[in-house]
Protein backbone atom coordinates (compact mmCIF):
# COMPACT_ATOMS: atom_id res chain seq x y z
CA UNK A 1 0.00 0.00 0.00
CA UNK A 2 1.38 3.00 -1.28
CA UNK A 3 1.05 6.39 1.15
CA UNK A 4 0.32 9.78 0.19
CA UNK A 5 2.03 13.34 1.17
CA UNK A 6 -0.10 15.88 1.62
CA UNK A 7 1.01 19.37 -0.03
CA UNK A 8 -1.22 22.37 0.73
CA UNK A 9 -1.05 25.20 -1.39
CA UNK A 10 -2.58 28.63 -0.70
CA UNK A 11 -5.36 29.55 -3.39
CA UNK A 12 -4.05 33.19 -3.70
CA UNK A 13 -0.69 31.10 -5.16
CA UNK A 14 -2.92 28.94 -7.70
CA UNK A 15 -4.56 32.08 -8.68
CA UNK A 16 -1.95 34.25 -9.04
CA UNK A 17 -0.42 31.82 -11.37
CA UNK A 18 -3.96 31.20 -13.05
CA UNK A 19 -3.85 27.24 -12.31
CA UNK A 20 -5.52 24.47 -10.96
CA UNK A 21 -4.46 22.04 -8.56
CA UNK A 22 -4.19 19.30 -11.56
CA UNK A 23 -2.38 22.05 -13.96
CA UNK A 24 0.50 22.57 -10.72
CA UNK A 25 0.76 18.91 -10.98
CA UNK A 26 1.25 18.56 -14.46
CA UNK A 27 3.72 21.65 -14.25
CA UNK A 28 5.44 19.58 -11.36
CA UNK A 29 5.86 16.61 -12.97
CA UNK A 30 7.16 18.11 -16.60
CA UNK A 31 9.45 19.92 -14.57
CA UNK A 32 10.96 16.98 -12.60
CA UNK A 33 11.05 14.65 -15.53
CA UNK A 34 12.81 17.48 -17.32
CA UNK A 35 15.43 17.08 -14.66
CA UNK A 36 15.76 13.79 -14.46
CA UNK A 37 14.67 13.32 -11.55
CA UNK A 38 11.71 11.28 -12.32
CA UNK A 39 11.03 8.56 -15.01
CA UNK A 40 8.48 9.42 -17.36
CA UNK A 41 6.02 6.34 -15.89
CA UNK A 42 6.43 8.52 -11.75
CA UNK A 43 6.21 11.92 -13.77
CA UNK A 44 2.86 10.54 -15.04
CA UNK A 45 2.41 9.19 -12.63
CA UNK A 46 2.28 12.23 -10.66
CA UNK A 47 0.66 14.29 -13.22
CA UNK A 48 -2.30 11.86 -13.32
CA UNK A 49 -2.30 11.73 -17.06
CA UNK A 50 -1.80 8.75 -19.78
CA UNK A 51 1.82 8.29 -20.63
CA UNK A 52 0.62 9.50 -24.58
CA UNK A 53 -0.51 12.32 -22.83
CA UNK A 54 2.69 12.88 -20.98
CA UNK A 55 4.24 11.95 -23.92
CA UNK A 56 2.35 15.01 -26.13
CA UNK A 57 3.46 16.97 -23.05
CA UNK A 58 7.15 16.34 -23.46
CA UNK A 59 6.85 16.89 -27.21
CA UNK A 60 4.92 19.79 -27.14
CA UNK A 61 7.82 21.49 -24.90
CA UNK A 62 10.55 20.16 -26.65
CA UNK A 63 11.17 17.87 -23.57
CA UNK A 64 13.87 15.22 -24.64
CA UNK A 65 12.76 11.84 -23.83
CA UNK A 66 15.47 10.33 -22.10
CA UNK A 67 16.85 7.24 -24.02
CA UNK A 68 20.43 6.46 -23.48
CA UNK A 69 22.66 3.94 -24.75
CA UNK A 70 22.02 1.10 -21.88
CA UNK A 71 18.03 1.60 -22.78
CA UNK A 72 19.11 1.18 -26.48
CA UNK A 73 21.10 -2.41 -25.70
CA UNK A 74 18.10 -3.30 -23.63
CA UNK A 75 15.68 -3.30 -26.15
CA UNK A 76 18.02 -4.82 -28.44
CA UNK A 77 18.68 -7.79 -26.48
CA UNK A 78 14.47 -8.01 -26.07
CA UNK A 79 14.07 -7.85 -29.75
CA UNK A 80 16.61 -10.79 -29.65
CA UNK A 81 15.35 -12.38 -27.54
CA UNK A 82 11.92 -12.37 -29.43
CA UNK A 83 13.43 -13.87 -32.78
CA UNK A 84 13.78 -10.08 -34.05
CA UNK A 85 16.89 -9.65 -36.84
Amino acid sequence: MSSMVVFEVPQEVLDSARMTPAQLKIELAASLYAQGRLSSGKARELAEISLWEFRHLLAARQIPVHYDMDDLQDDLATLKDLGQP
